[in-house]
Protein backbone atom coordinates (compact mmCIF):
# COMPACT_ATOMS: atom_id res chain seq x y z
CA UNK A 1 0.00 0.00 0.00
CA UNK A 2 1.45 3.46 -0.54
CA UNK A 3 0.42 6.52 1.06
CA UNK A 4 -0.30 8.65 -2.05
CA UNK A 5 -2.73 5.46 -3.09
CA UNK A 6 -4.04 5.02 0.92
CA UNK A 7 -6.54 7.37 3.20
CA UNK A 8 -4.30 8.09 5.85
CA UNK A 9 -5.22 11.77 7.75
CA UNK A 10 -2.79 12.87 10.88
CA UNK A 11 -3.85 15.78 12.87
CA UNK A 12 -0.60 17.46 14.61
CA UNK A 13 -2.85 18.93 17.45
CA UNK A 14 -5.04 16.59 20.08
CA UNK A 15 -8.82 16.60 19.83
CA UNK A 16 -10.29 19.49 22.24
CA UNK A 17 -13.08 16.70 23.17
CA UNK A 18 -10.74 13.45 23.79
CA UNK A 19 -10.96 12.67 27.55
CA UNK A 20 -8.95 9.51 27.32
CA UNK A 21 -5.34 8.73 25.71
CA UNK A 22 -6.73 6.07 22.98
CA UNK A 23 -9.49 8.54 21.86
CA UNK A 24 -6.86 11.24 21.36
CA UNK A 25 -4.32 9.00 19.27
CA UNK A 26 -7.10 6.95 17.51
CA UNK A 27 -8.54 10.82 16.06
CA UNK A 28 -4.70 11.79 15.52
CA UNK A 29 -3.88 8.92 13.76
CA UNK A 30 -6.71 9.07 11.21
CA UNK A 31 -8.11 5.51 12.92
CA UNK A 32 -11.48 7.40 13.67
CA UNK A 33 -13.70 10.73 13.21
CA UNK A 34 -16.62 11.44 15.24
CA UNK A 35 -19.74 11.92 13.80
CA UNK A 36 -22.31 12.20 16.95
CA UNK A 37 -22.07 11.19 20.39
CA UNK A 38 -20.83 7.85 20.80
CA UNK A 39 -20.81 7.33 17.43
CA UNK A 40 -17.90 7.19 14.92
CA UNK A 41 -16.04 6.84 11.46
CA UNK A 42 -13.94 3.98 11.11
CA UNK A 43 -11.55 5.45 9.01
CA UNK A 44 -9.49 2.56 6.58
CA UNK A 45 -6.13 2.34 8.90
CA UNK A 46 -8.73 1.97 12.16
CA UNK A 47 -10.65 -0.72 9.93
CA UNK A 48 -7.81 -2.66 9.14
CA UNK A 49 -6.66 -2.79 13.12
CA UNK A 50 -10.31 -3.37 13.62
CA UNK A 51 -10.58 -6.34 10.92
CA UNK A 52 -7.10 -8.14 12.32
CA UNK A 53 -9.07 -8.40 15.84
CA UNK A 54 -12.15 -9.89 13.98
CA UNK A 55 -9.81 -12.25 12.34
CA UNK A 56 -8.51 -13.85 15.69
CA UNK A 57 -11.59 -14.08 16.97
CA UNK A 58 -12.88 -16.27 14.09
CA UNK A 59 -9.79 -18.24 14.37
CA UNK A 60 -9.73 -19.21 18.06
CA UNK A 61 -14.06 -19.56 17.87
CA UNK A 62 -13.59 -21.71 14.89
CA UNK A 63 -10.93 -23.33 16.65
CA UNK A 64 -13.37 -23.79 19.73
CA UNK A 65 -16.00 -25.16 17.41
CA UNK A 66 -18.19 -22.39 17.27
CA UNK A 67 -19.97 -21.36 14.42
CA UNK A 68 -20.66 -17.94 12.54
CA UNK A 69 -24.05 -16.63 11.59
CA UNK A 70 -25.11 -12.96 10.94
CA UNK A 71 -28.35 -11.69 12.87
CA UNK A 72 -30.41 -8.32 12.22
CA UNK A 73 -29.47 -5.08 13.66
CA UNK A 74 -33.30 -4.44 13.70
CA UNK A 75 -35.08 -6.56 16.32
CA UNK A 76 -38.61 -7.00 16.63
CA UNK A 77 -40.22 -5.99 20.70
CA UNK A 78 -42.13 -9.54 20.65
CA UNK A 79 -39.26 -11.41 21.13
CA UNK A 80 -37.79 -9.21 23.98
CA UNK A 81 -41.44 -8.79 25.43
CA UNK A 82 -41.31 -12.79 25.37
CA UNK A 83 -38.59 -12.78 27.67
CA UNK A 84 -39.58 -9.62 29.84
CA UNK A 85 -36.62 -7.72 28.76
CA UNK A 86 -38.71 -4.83 26.99
CA UNK A 87 -39.62 -3.33 29.94
CA UNK A 88 -37.08 -4.34 32.23
CA UNK A 89 -33.65 -3.27 29.90
CA UNK A 90 -34.01 0.45 30.34
CA UNK A 91 -33.27 3.59 28.46
CA UNK A 92 -30.41 2.00 26.75
CA UNK A 93 -32.75 -0.01 24.33
CA UNK A 94 -33.54 2.79 21.73
CA UNK A 95 -37.18 1.70 20.19
CA UNK A 96 -38.51 2.56 17.58
CA UNK A 97 -41.79 2.39 15.44
CA UNK A 98 -42.24 1.72 11.48
CA UNK A 99 -44.47 2.90 9.15
CA UNK A 100 -47.08 -0.04 10.50
CA UNK A 101 -46.86 1.33 13.59
CA UNK A 102 -44.81 -1.96 15.02
CA UNK A 103 -42.23 -1.74 17.85
CA UNK A 104 -38.77 -2.70 17.21
CA UNK A 105 -35.47 -1.77 18.46
CA UNK A 106 -31.91 -1.39 17.67
CA UNK A 107 -30.45 -4.71 19.23
CA UNK A 108 -27.96 -4.33 22.00
CA UNK A 109 -27.50 -7.68 22.56
CA UNK A 110 -29.07 -10.80 20.81
CA UNK A 111 -29.91 -13.51 23.26
CA UNK A 112 -33.72 -13.23 22.37
CA UNK A 113 -32.84 -13.67 18.68
CA UNK A 114 -30.91 -16.61 19.41
CA UNK A 115 -32.91 -18.17 20.95
CA UNK A 116 -36.24 -17.95 18.81
CA UNK A 117 -33.63 -19.53 16.16
CA UNK A 118 -32.47 -22.56 18.08
CA UNK A 119 -35.92 -23.24 19.18
CA UNK A 120 -37.19 -23.55 15.99
CA UNK A 121 -34.17 -24.92 14.90
CA UNK A 122 -32.96 -27.42 17.09
CA UNK A 123 -35.26 -30.64 18.61
CA UNK A 124 -33.46 -33.10 19.78
CA UNK A 125 -30.27 -33.62 22.28
CA UNK A 126 -28.40 -35.47 19.40
CA UNK A 127 -28.16 -32.19 17.95
CA UNK A 128 -26.49 -30.68 21.03
CA UNK A 129 -23.80 -28.95 21.77
CA UNK A 130 -23.86 -26.27 19.44
CA UNK A 131 -22.11 -22.79 19.70
CA UNK A 132 -23.08 -19.59 17.52
CA UNK A 133 -21.64 -16.32 17.01
CA UNK A 134 -21.60 -13.00 15.33
CA UNK A 135 -19.81 -9.86 14.45
CA UNK A 136 -22.10 -7.01 13.91
CA UNK A 137 -22.63 -3.78 15.02
CA UNK A 138 -24.58 -2.92 18.40
CA UNK A 139 -26.02 -0.19 19.73
CA UNK A 140 -26.74 0.81 23.36
CA UNK A 141 -27.97 4.41 24.02
CA UNK A 142 -25.79 5.47 26.93
CA UNK A 143 -26.56 8.34 28.62
CA UNK A 144 -22.93 9.55 28.80
CA UNK A 145 -21.31 8.02 25.73
CA UNK A 146 -17.12 8.85 26.54
CA UNK A 147 -13.81 7.54 25.93
CA UNK A 148 -13.84 7.47 22.08
CA UNK A 149 -14.75 4.18 20.68
CA UNK A 150 -14.63 2.41 24.79
CA UNK A 151 -17.75 3.73 25.86
CA UNK A 152 -19.77 4.38 22.22
CA UNK A 153 -23.87 4.13 21.69
CA UNK A 154 -22.73 1.90 18.35
CA UNK A 155 -19.98 -0.61 18.76
CA UNK A 156 -18.72 -3.55 17.01
CA UNK A 157 -19.08 -6.84 19.23
CA UNK A 158 -18.68 -10.85 18.93
CA UNK A 159 -21.72 -12.16 20.72
CA UNK A 160 -21.81 -15.81 21.04
CA UNK A 161 -24.02 -18.20 22.23
CA UNK A 162 -23.93 -21.70 23.23
CA UNK A 163 -26.91 -24.39 24.19
CA UNK A 164 -26.38 -27.40 25.56
CA UNK A 165 -28.56 -30.72 27.31
CA UNK A 166 -27.44 -30.44 30.98
CA UNK A 167 -25.48 -28.49 33.22
CA UNK A 168 -22.48 -30.30 32.85
CA UNK A 169 -22.38 -29.86 28.65
CA UNK A 170 -22.96 -26.01 28.99
CA UNK A 171 -20.25 -25.97 31.89
CA UNK A 172 -17.84 -27.70 29.40
CA UNK A 173 -18.83 -25.26 26.83
CA UNK A 174 -18.70 -22.54 28.68
CA UNK A 175 -14.89 -23.01 29.98
CA UNK A 176 -14.09 -24.13 26.37
CA UNK A 177 -15.25 -20.22 25.24
CA UNK A 178 -13.13 -19.27 28.64
CA UNK A 179 -9.92 -20.64 27.46
CA UNK A 180 -10.61 -19.62 23.55
CA UNK A 181 -11.36 -16.16 25.45
CA UNK A 182 -7.43 -16.34 26.70
CA UNK A 183 -5.94 -17.34 23.69
CA UNK A 184 -7.43 -14.61 22.04
CA UNK A 185 -6.26 -11.75 23.98
CA UNK A 186 -3.11 -13.51 24.11
CA UNK A 187 -2.95 -12.88 20.45
CA UNK A 188 -4.03 -9.89 20.62
CA UNK A 189 -0.81 -9.10 22.69
CA UNK A 190 -3.01 -7.83 25.78
CA UNK A 191 -1.79 -7.58 28.99
CA UNK A 192 -5.46 -8.77 30.81
CA UNK A 193 -6.75 -10.89 33.65
CA UNK A 194 -9.71 -13.02 34.03
CA UNK A 195 -12.23 -11.79 36.77
CA UNK A 196 -15.49 -12.80 38.60
CA UNK A 197 -17.92 -10.19 37.67
CA UNK A 198 -21.25 -9.77 37.77
CA UNK A 199 -24.10 -10.68 34.94
CA UNK A 200 -25.74 -7.37 34.58
CA UNK A 201 -28.62 -7.29 32.30
CA UNK A 202 -27.79 -9.84 30.68
CA UNK A 203 -28.62 -11.83 33.70
CA UNK A 204 -27.21 -16.07 34.53
CA UNK A 205 -25.66 -17.84 37.21
CA UNK A 206 -22.22 -16.80 36.60
CA UNK A 207 -19.40 -15.12 34.66
CA UNK A 208 -16.17 -13.65 33.92
CA UNK A 209 -14.85 -10.23 32.63
CA UNK A 210 -11.54 -10.15 30.84
CA UNK A 211 -9.74 -6.89 31.94
CA UNK A 212 -6.97 -5.52 30.02
CA UNK A 213 -4.85 -3.87 32.44
CA UNK A 214 -4.18 0.07 32.15
CA UNK A 215 -3.99 2.86 34.78
CA UNK A 216 -6.49 4.90 32.78
CA UNK A 217 -8.91 1.92 32.63
CA UNK A 218 -12.53 3.13 33.94
CA UNK A 219 -12.84 -0.25 36.17
CA UNK A 220 -11.48 -1.48 38.97
CA UNK A 221 -10.63 -4.72 40.12
CA UNK A 222 -9.62 -6.37 43.11
CA UNK A 223 -6.87 -9.27 43.53
CA UNK A 224 -5.54 -11.38 46.26
CA UNK A 225 -1.53 -10.84 46.33
CA UNK A 226 -1.31 -14.75 47.55
CA UNK A 227 -3.52 -16.64 44.85
CA UNK A 228 -5.26 -16.02 41.76
CA UNK A 229 -8.15 -14.85 42.63
CA UNK A 230 -9.47 -11.66 41.29
CA UNK A 231 -13.22 -9.94 40.90
CA UNK A 232 -14.55 -7.13 39.92
CA UNK A 233 -14.45 -4.19 42.71
CA UNK A 234 -18.30 -4.29 42.68
CA UNK A 235 -18.53 -8.21 43.12
CA UNK A 236 -15.19 -9.15 44.62
CA UNK A 237 -16.09 -10.79 48.08
CA UNK A 238 -14.57 -10.76 51.30
CA UNK A 239 -12.82 -13.21 53.09
CA UNK A 240 -13.44 -13.51 57.13
CA UNK A 241 -15.47 -10.79 57.07
CA UNK A 242 -17.87 -11.93 60.41
CA UNK A 243 -14.28 -10.90 61.81
CA UNK A 244 -14.33 -7.26 60.52
CA UNK A 245 -15.04 -6.00 64.12
CA UNK A 246 -15.48 -8.71 66.85
CA UNK A 247 -18.13 -7.62 69.35
CA UNK A 248 -16.74 -6.45 72.32
CA UNK A 249 -18.99 -7.51 75.68
CA UNK A 250 -17.60 -5.48 77.95
CA UNK A 251 -18.44 -2.37 76.59
CA UNK A 252 -21.54 -1.26 77.79
CA UNK A 253 -24.81 -0.12 75.67
CA UNK A 254 -25.75 3.18 76.52
CA UNK A 255 -29.13 4.87 76.11
CA UNK A 256 -30.49 5.50 72.56
CA UNK A 257 -30.62 9.40 72.31
CA UNK A 258 -31.50 11.98 69.42
CA UNK A 259 -28.96 15.08 68.74
CA UNK A 260 -29.06 17.88 67.00
CA UNK A 261 -26.64 18.00 63.26
CA UNK A 262 -27.83 20.90 61.88
CA UNK A 263 -26.75 20.29 58.27
CA UNK A 264 -24.70 17.93 58.19
CA UNK A 265 -25.43 15.14 56.12
CA UNK A 266 -22.12 13.42 54.98
CA UNK A 267 -20.18 11.04 56.89
CA UNK A 268 -17.48 13.18 57.30
CA UNK A 269 -19.24 15.84 58.51
CA UNK A 270 -21.44 13.74 61.16
CA UNK A 271 -18.15 12.22 62.48
CA UNK A 272 -15.94 14.79 63.11
CA UNK A 273 -18.85 16.39 64.80
CA UNK A 274 -20.08 14.09 67.21
CA UNK A 275 -16.17 13.37 67.39
CA UNK A 276 -16.23 9.47 66.53
CA UNK A 277 -14.74 7.22 64.22
CA UNK A 278 -16.67 6.76 60.80
CA UNK A 279 -16.62 2.96 61.14
CA UNK A 280 -19.05 4.27 63.92
CA UNK A 281 -21.65 5.61 62.16
CA UNK A 282 -24.85 3.18 60.08
CA UNK A 283 -25.25 4.78 56.78
CA UNK A 284 -29.11 3.79 55.35
CA UNK A 285 -29.78 3.44 51.43
CA UNK A 286 -33.16 3.35 50.37
CA UNK A 287 -32.65 1.61 46.80
CA UNK A 288 -35.28 0.38 44.38
CA UNK A 289 -35.29 -3.17 44.14
CA UNK A 290 -38.19 -4.63 41.10
CA UNK A 291 -40.53 -1.99 42.15
CA UNK A 292 -40.39 -2.22 46.09
CA UNK A 293 -38.11 -0.38 48.30
CA UNK A 294 -35.35 -1.91 50.54
CA UNK A 295 -33.10 -0.29 53.21
CA UNK A 296 -29.55 -1.19 53.07
CA UNK A 297 -26.73 -0.65 55.52
CA UNK A 298 -23.47 -0.38 55.63
CA UNK A 299 -20.72 1.04 57.91
CA UNK A 300 -19.92 4.83 57.61
CA UNK A 301 -16.86 3.51 56.20
CA UNK A 302 -17.53 1.55 53.76
CA UNK A 303 -19.56 2.22 50.19
CA UNK A 304 -22.38 0.26 49.60
CA UNK A 305 -22.25 -2.13 46.60
CA UNK A 306 -25.90 -2.33 44.42
CA UNK A 307 -24.66 -5.88 42.54
CA UNK A 308 -23.84 -7.62 45.74
CA UNK A 309 -27.13 -6.37 46.84
CA UNK A 310 -28.98 -7.85 43.50
CA UNK A 311 -27.40 -10.66 44.25
CA UNK A 312 -28.09 -11.12 48.29
CA UNK A 313 -31.76 -10.38 47.48
CA UNK A 314 -32.23 -11.89 44.22
CA UNK A 315 -33.63 -8.92 42.55
CA UNK A 316 -33.11 -8.57 38.61
CA UNK A 317 -32.65 -4.54 39.37
CA UNK A 318 -31.29 -2.22 41.75
CA UNK A 319 -31.09 1.68 41.95
CA UNK A 320 -31.00 4.46 44.06
CA UNK A 321 -34.35 5.54 45.08
CA UNK A 322 -35.93 8.86 44.08
CA UNK A 323 -35.62 11.59 46.84
CA UNK A 324 -39.46 11.44 46.61
CA UNK A 325 -39.06 8.09 48.01
CA UNK A 326 -36.85 8.26 50.46
CA UNK A 327 -38.68 10.77 52.06
CA UNK A 328 -41.60 8.33 51.81
CA UNK A 329 -40.47 5.79 53.26
CA UNK A 330 -38.50 7.26 56.24
CA UNK A 331 -40.61 10.53 56.94
CA UNK A 332 -37.37 12.75 56.65
CA UNK A 333 -35.73 14.19 54.01
CA UNK A 334 -32.14 12.76 52.24
CA UNK A 335 -29.48 12.80 53.94
CA UNK A 336 -31.04 11.63 57.54
CA UNK A 337 -32.50 8.49 56.78
CA UNK A 338 -31.81 5.72 59.71
CA UNK A 339 -33.39 1.99 59.96
CA UNK A 340 -35.29 2.47 63.27
CA UNK A 341 -39.21 2.53 62.90
CA UNK A 342 -39.15 2.44 58.95
CA UNK A 343 -41.77 -0.22 57.62
CA UNK A 344 -39.43 -1.78 54.85
CA UNK A 345 -37.21 -4.47 54.22
CA UNK A 346 -33.92 -4.04 55.42
CA UNK A 347 -30.59 -5.71 54.60
CA UNK A 348 -27.37 -4.95 56.46
CA UNK A 349 -23.58 -5.93 55.84
CA UNK A 350 -22.15 -8.14 58.16
CA UNK A 351 -19.87 -5.37 59.99
CA UNK A 352 -22.82 -3.33 61.03
CA UNK A 353 -23.56 -6.78 63.08
CA UNK A 354 -20.96 -5.71 65.38
CA UNK A 355 -21.11 -2.09 66.04
CA UNK A 356 -22.08 -0.89 69.48
CA UNK A 357 -23.44 2.41 70.28
CA UNK A 358 -23.34 3.34 66.59
CA UNK A 359 -24.59 6.73 65.14
CA UNK A 360 -27.81 6.59 62.15
CA UNK A 361 -29.50 9.07 60.61
CA UNK A 362 -33.31 9.99 62.74
CA UNK A 363 -35.20 9.92 60.06
CA UNK A 364 -35.48 13.58 61.15
CA UNK A 365 -34.38 17.14 59.19
CA UNK A 366 -30.92 17.95 60.94
CA UNK A 367 -31.21 14.97 63.79
CA UNK A 368 -28.87 12.39 64.08
CA UNK A 369 -29.51 9.49 66.68
CA UNK A 370 -26.55 8.04 68.91
CA UNK A 371 -25.87 4.78 70.90
CA UNK A 372 -27.68 2.73 68.27
CA UNK A 373 -27.22 -0.97 68.77
CA UNK A 374 -28.49 -3.05 65.85
CA UNK A 375 -30.03 -5.86 68.05
CA UNK A 376 -31.58 -4.25 70.44
CA UNK A 377 -32.88 -1.03 68.91
CA UNK A 378 -33.99 -2.07 64.92
CA UNK A 379 -34.62 -5.29 62.71
CA UNK A 380 -32.24 -6.68 60.26
CA UNK A 381 -34.27 -9.25 58.06
CA UNK A 382 -30.68 -10.24 56.55
CA UNK A 383 -27.21 -9.63 56.94
CA UNK A 384 -24.97 -10.30 54.07
CA UNK A 385 -21.66 -9.46 52.21
CA UNK A 386 -23.09 -6.18 50.47
CA UNK A 387 -20.02 -3.37 50.25
CA UNK A 388 -17.60 -2.84 48.43
CA UNK A 389 -14.03 -4.66 48.84
CA UNK A 390 -11.68 -2.25 49.81
CA UNK A 391 -7.51 -2.13 49.78
CA UNK A 392 -6.30 -4.86 52.63
CA UNK A 393 -9.23 -6.87 52.99
CA UNK A 394 -8.89 -10.59 53.32
CA UNK A 395 -9.51 -13.03 50.32
CA UNK A 396 -12.49 -14.86 50.40
CA UNK A 397 -10.31 -17.95 48.60
CA UNK A 398 -7.17 -18.26 50.02
CA UNK A 399 -8.11 -16.94 53.34
CA UNK A 400 -4.44 -15.85 54.05
CA UNK A 401 -3.99 -13.16 51.09
CA UNK A 402 -4.76 -9.78 51.51
CA UNK A 403 -6.85 -7.67 48.43
CA UNK A 404 -5.51 -4.93 46.05
CA UNK A 405 -6.83 -2.84 43.56
CA UNK A 406 -5.71 -2.21 39.91
CA UNK A 407 -7.51 -0.72 37.01
CA UNK A 408 -8.84 -2.59 34.33
CA UNK A 409 -10.42 -2.13 30.38
CA UNK A 410 -13.28 -4.52 30.21
CA UNK A 411 -12.77 -6.03 26.66
CA UNK A 412 -14.93 -9.65 26.80
CA UNK A 413 -17.40 -10.59 29.25
CA UNK A 414 -18.74 -14.65 29.25
CA UNK A 415 -21.81 -15.49 31.14
CA UNK A 416 -23.38 -19.18 32.20
CA UNK A 417 -27.38 -18.18 31.42
CA UNK A 418 -28.46 -21.26 32.48
CA UNK A 419 -32.39 -21.75 31.36
CA UNK A 420 -32.94 -17.81 32.03
CA UNK A 421 -34.10 -17.19 28.20
CA UNK A 422 -34.82 -20.76 27.22
CA UNK A 423 -37.47 -21.01 30.13
CA UNK A 424 -38.93 -17.32 29.58
CA UNK A 425 -39.66 -18.12 25.62
CA UNK A 426 -40.36 -21.81 26.26
CA UNK A 427 -36.50 -23.15 23.92
CA UNK A 428 -37.01 -26.75 24.61
CA UNK A 429 -35.63 -30.22 22.78
CA UNK A 430 -36.19 -33.98 23.22
CA UNK A 431 -33.69 -35.67 25.76
CA UNK A 432 -32.88 -39.54 25.16
CA UNK A 433 -35.98 -40.45 26.89
CA UNK A 434 -38.48 -38.72 25.10
CA UNK A 435 -39.18 -35.51 27.30
CA UNK A 436 -39.07 -31.80 26.81
CA UNK A 437 -36.39 -30.16 28.11
CA UNK A 438 -34.89 -26.55 28.53
CA UNK A 439 -31.66 -25.78 26.56
CA UNK A 440 -28.92 -24.66 28.87
CA UNK A 441 -27.20 -21.31 27.30
CA UNK A 442 -24.16 -19.33 27.71
CA UNK A 443 -23.70 -16.36 26.50
CA UNK A 444 -20.04 -14.81 25.49
CA UNK A 445 -18.65 -11.31 24.03
CA UNK A 446 -16.28 -9.64 23.13
CA UNK A 447 -16.06 -5.58 22.62
CA UNK A 448 -13.73 -5.30 18.72
CA UNK A 449 -13.30 -1.58 18.72
CA UNK A 450 -12.68 -1.63 22.32
CA UNK A 451 -9.96 -4.23 22.08
CA UNK A 452 -8.56 -2.28 19.87
CA UNK A 453 -8.68 0.96 21.93
CA UNK A 454 -7.59 -1.19 25.17
CA UNK A 455 -4.81 -2.01 23.44
CA UNK A 456 -3.79 1.41 22.37
CA UNK A 457 -4.56 2.60 26.16
CA UNK A 458 -1.78 -0.12 27.25
CA UNK A 459 0.77 0.38 24.35
CA UNK A 460 1.65 4.07 23.86
CA UNK A 461 4.14 6.69 24.48
CA UNK A 462 5.00 10.50 23.55
CA UNK A 463 5.03 9.58 19.95
CA UNK A 464 2.00 7.79 19.65
CA UNK A 465 0.69 4.34 19.32
CA UNK A 466 2.98 1.21 19.86
CA UNK A 467 0.65 -1.22 19.23
CA UNK A 468 1.26 -5.15 19.08
CA UNK A 469 2.40 -6.81 15.29
CA UNK A 470 -0.71 -8.85 15.41
CA UNK A 471 -3.49 -5.64 15.29
CA UNK A 472 -1.44 -3.15 14.17
CA UNK A 473 -2.42 -1.69 11.09
CA UNK A 474 0.47 -2.31 9.11
CA UNK A 475 3.89 -4.68 10.07
CA UNK A 476 6.21 -2.08 7.93
CA UNK A 477 6.55 0.95 7.30
CA UNK A 478 9.05 2.12 4.23
CA UNK A 479 10.41 5.92 4.87
CA UNK A 480 12.79 6.77 1.85
CA UNK A 481 14.14 10.12 3.36
CA UNK A 482 14.25 12.01 0.02
CA UNK A 483 12.07 10.51 -3.20
CA UNK A 484 13.15 12.38 -5.58
CA UNK A 485 16.91 11.01 -5.13
CA UNK A 486 16.67 8.23 -7.72
CA UNK A 487 18.94 5.72 -5.62
CA UNK A 488 16.74 6.00 -2.44
CA UNK A 489 13.39 5.74 -4.39
CA UNK A 490 14.54 2.38 -6.39
CA UNK A 491 16.18 1.16 -3.48
CA UNK A 492 12.58 1.61 -1.26
CA UNK A 493 10.61 0.67 -4.76
CA UNK A 494 12.78 -2.43 -4.76
CA UNK A 495 12.15 -3.15 -1.19
CA UNK A 496 8.31 -2.37 -0.98
CA UNK A 497 7.93 -4.85 -3.88
CA UNK A 498 10.23 -7.64 -2.62
CA UNK A 499 8.43 -6.93 1.10
CA UNK A 500 4.86 -7.30 -0.58
CA UNK A 501 5.95 -10.54 -2.23
CA UNK A 502 7.28 -12.09 1.12
CA UNK A 503 3.70 -11.74 2.45
CA UNK A 504 4.31 -9.27 4.80
CA UNK A 505 2.09 -6.26 5.39
CA UNK A 506 3.89 -3.14 4.19
CA UNK A 507 2.98 0.37 3.42
CA UNK A 508 5.41 3.04 1.51
CA UNK A 509 5.73 6.44 2.51
CA UNK A 510 5.51 7.80 -0.74
CA UNK A 511 5.04 11.29 -0.01
CA UNK A 512 7.28 14.15 -0.85
CA UNK A 513 7.47 15.34 2.65
CA UNK A 514 10.74 16.21 4.93
CA UNK A 515 12.03 13.15 6.79
CA UNK A 516 10.78 15.02 9.92
CA UNK A 517 6.72 14.71 8.99
CA UNK A 518 7.27 11.27 7.85
CA UNK A 519 9.15 9.97 11.17
CA UNK A 520 6.02 11.74 13.75
CA UNK A 521 3.70 9.84 11.47
CA UNK A 522 5.15 6.48 11.58
CA UNK A 523 5.43 7.13 15.38
CA UNK A 524 2.50 8.19 15.43
CA UNK A 525 0.34 5.63 13.89
CA UNK A 526 2.02 2.58 15.40
CA UNK A 527 3.30 0.76 12.95
CA UNK A 528 5.93 -1.85 14.84
CA UNK A 529 9.38 -1.74 11.93
CA UNK A 530 10.36 1.32 10.13
CA UNK A 531 12.38 0.86 7.28
CA UNK A 532 14.15 3.94 6.76
CA UNK A 533 16.06 4.54 3.61
CA UNK A 534 18.52 7.64 3.24
CA UNK A 535 21.48 9.14 2.16
CA UNK A 536 23.76 7.54 4.54
CA UNK A 537 23.00 4.60 4.32
CA UNK A 538 22.41 4.25 0.56
CA UNK A 539 25.83 4.68 0.08
CA UNK A 540 26.87 1.62 1.81
CA UNK A 541 24.21 -0.82 0.43
CA UNK A 542 22.22 -0.64 3.69
CA UNK A 543 19.12 0.80 5.40
CA UNK A 544 18.13 1.15 8.96
CA UNK A 545 15.72 -0.58 10.75
CA UNK A 546 13.76 0.52 13.21
CA UNK A 547 11.44 -0.94 16.03
CA UNK A 548 8.22 1.69 17.36
CA UNK A 549 8.62 -0.47 20.33
CA UNK A 550 11.79 0.67 22.41
CA UNK A 551 13.43 2.49 19.44
CA UNK A 552 16.17 0.11 18.98
CA UNK A 553 17.24 0.74 15.30
CA UNK A 554 20.14 -1.50 13.74
CA UNK A 555 21.56 -1.08 9.89
CA UNK A 556 21.14 -3.70 7.49
CA UNK A 557 22.12 -4.61 4.17
CA UNK A 558 19.78 -4.21 1.72
CA UNK A 559 19.96 -8.20 0.54
CA UNK A 560 19.13 -8.68 4.31
CA UNK A 561 16.23 -6.89 5.16
CA UNK A 562 14.12 -9.82 4.15
CA UNK A 563 15.87 -12.25 6.78
CA UNK A 564 15.60 -9.58 9.46
CA UNK A 565 12.09 -8.49 9.67
CA UNK A 566 11.22 -12.25 9.32
CA UNK A 567 12.97 -12.85 12.40
CA UNK A 568 11.75 -9.67 14.46
CA UNK A 569 7.97 -10.72 13.59
CA UNK A 570 8.73 -14.51 14.56
CA UNK A 571 10.60 -13.10 17.74
CA UNK A 572 7.06 -10.94 18.40
CA UNK A 573 4.55 -13.63 17.71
Amino acid sequence: MRYTDFFIQTLKEDPADAEVVSQKLMIRAGMIRKLAAGIYNYLPLGLRSIRKVENIVREEMNRAGAIELLMPFVLPSELWKESGRWDKYGRELLRFKDRADREFCIGPTHEEIITDIVRREFRSYKQLPVNLYQIQAKFRDEIRPRFGVMRAREFIMKDGYSFDADVEGAERSYWLMYGAYNRIFERCGLEFRSVLADTGNIGGSFSHEFMVLAPTGEDILMSCNKCDYAANLELAELGDIKKDKPKTDKEERLPLSEVHTPSLKSVEGVSSFLKVHPSNLIKTMIIETDGEPVAALVRGDHELSLTKVKRAIGADYVELASEQTIEGVTNGPVGFSGPIGIKIKVIADWAIENIKNGVTGANKKDFHLINVNPDRDFRVDKFADIRVASKGDPCPKCKSGSLSSSRGIEVGHVFMLGTKYSEAMNATFVDASGKERFFIMGCYGIGIGRTVAAAIEQNYDENGIVLPVSIAPFEVVILPLNVSQEQIFKTAEDLYSKLKKFGLQVVIDDREESAGIKFKDADLVGIPIHVVIGQRTIKDDSVEIKLRKGGISKKVKIEDVEKEIESILSSTN
